[in-house]
């Protein structure tokens, strides 16, 4: 249990270092007492003395369950991190001059990643000479992003960056796991 109040970082029962508290809780009415008497009043309830605001002048404790408090706790963080969707983007690569099945294939895999709620970065990547041809790049990703407009939305332009010229879409409607 000690491993558990450092983590929330609270000081319980004998751990409370004050000599004067003022002690709240379920049913009981606020009042400052001597530690003593606060964590008899806490054992006679068969309840912890949990210090829950120690700046406070006097420190504040509360009477309650430690245990079942943790566990409330530890099950509020838990559900949280399942309600947090992390967006991944996914990256798929085209060349200036693809070949229409090819376009198609690289077109299913990202209609699949966006459907999961991913977004999806398209590039591409001149080599040597054929940066002259970047308005046929531009082309090309613009197409792209045309078969998918039922689906996604533009969310940064065809944008050169160096050799690689690269596009973001994103999913129109969010869907969450």
């Amino acid at each position: 249990m000690a491993k558990q109040a450092e983590k929330f970082n609270y000081r319980i029962n004998d751990e409370i270092t004050a000599r004067e508290v003022r002690v709240v809780g379920d049913g009981i009415e606020s009042q400052i007492l001597p530690i003593d008497k606060a964590l008899e009043m806490a054992i006679e309830k068969n309840l912890d003395l949990v210090e829950i605001s120690p700046q406070a002048n006097p420190p504040v404790c509360r009477i309650m369950d430690y245990n079942k408090f943790l566990f409330e706790r530890k099950k509020k963080e838990k559900e949280i991190k399942a309600k947090t969707f992390q967006v991944v983007v996914k990256v798929i690569r085209l060349g200036f001059n693809i070949d229409e099945h090819d376009f198609n294939f690289k077109l299913k895999h990202a209609q699949r990643f966006l459907e999961e709620g991913n977004k999806v970065k398209v590039e591409i990547i001149f080599k040597g000479r054929t940066i002259i041809y970047k308005e046929q790049g531009e082309l090309q990703l613009l197409k792209f992003a045309d078969a998918l407009s039922e689906i996604a939305k533009v969310e940064q332009l065809p944008k050169l960056q160096g050799k690689i010229m690269s596009m973001i879409l994103a999913p129109k409607i969010s869907k969450k796991k």
